[in-house]
């Protein structure tokens, strides 16, 4: 042990350490329990965690695609009036579409992952 470095030294004996208390750990029914109920606890809550995520973003997206249809909305009267181009009215429609999907889509995952 002559040619190693002091760091790889501290290291090494902080690896065995660890793994000695772990073991140690292991052997504790109150240390694993916890640990158990801990693994159990942060599985739930993650995965009403991942179900709230797609429904918050379920909702921007629709919102989005509300703003979408009241461009759209807005549009068409200019368009019969000849004022805009129909580009204008195909992005407000396809912008509002879009988003509608993307919404229900977040929804849908809801409701299958439930």
């Amino acid at each position: 042990m002559a040619g190693i470095s002091t760091a790889r030294k501290i290291g090494l004996v902080a690896r065995v350490a660890t793994r000695v208390a772990a073991r140690q750990a292991g052997r504790s029914r109150r240390v694993s329990a916890l640990t158990r109920a801990g693994r159990v606890t942060f599985s739930h809550f993650s995965r009403v965690l991942r179900l709230l995520w797609l429904q918050v973003t379920g909702f921007f997206f629709l919102a989005l695609a509300l703003l979408g249809g009241g461009a759209l909305v807005d549009e068409y009267p200019k368009y019969q009036a000849g004022k805009v181009s129909g580009a204008r009215l195909v992005l407000a429609a396809l912008f509002m579409l879009l988003f509608f999907y993307f919404g229900v889509s977040s929804f849908w995952r809801v409701r299958n992952k439930s």
